[in-house]
């Protein structure tokens, strides 16, 4: 599966991406936009690391913020939620998870929960990926976050 496959279902399908990340930092956004011509699906791409500029740029509520914490579905919901409600996309991807070093035993490293928010509401999961490094979790997120879009736009 690659960048070139979702940028081509999406032309199929006549929508528009937004992508919403966290612990990725704009990679899905960047893997997408390598792609020459890609502009004509890619509406555009929030890089929300922190809590308030998920608030800020997603809408996502401090109550959700506070009782799940910013890696979780539910926090993942309102970013997918938030980045297709206040772009011109159809369908929009979110993550957020912990790349790492770190974590806890509640959030471990190398969980990361997604989003996908198109016509038909928000579908969420999380994934975890262990201890494999962070470069490695970004890229994993990425790659699973593209599939995810393949998916919905199958």
């Amino acid at each position: 599966m690659s960048a070139a496959e979702v940028l081509a279902a999406a032309r199929v399908r006549g929508v528009m991406i937004a992508t919403a990340e966290s612990c990725t930092g704009g990679l899905i956004a960047a893997t997408l936009t390598e792609v020459p011509g890609s502009s004509d699906v890619v509406d555009r791409g929030f890089v929300t690391y922190s809590n308030s500029a998920k608030q800020q740029m997603l809408g996502v509520s401090a109550e959700t913020l506070a009782s799940f914490g910013a890696v979780s579905e539910e926090v993942a919901a309102e970013m997918a939620r938030g980045a297709r409600d206040r772009s011109n996309a159809d369908i929009a991807v979110s993550v957020t998870g912990i790349a790492g070093p770190g974590g806890s035993e509640h959030k471990p490293e190398g969980r990361v929960c997604f989003g996908i928010a198109d016509r038909n509401g928000v579908t969420t999961e999380t994934i975890e990926f262990g201890a494999i490094g962070r470069d490695k979790v970004r890229a994993a997120t990425t790659d699973h976050a593209l599939s995810l879009l393949l998916s919905a736009l199958g």
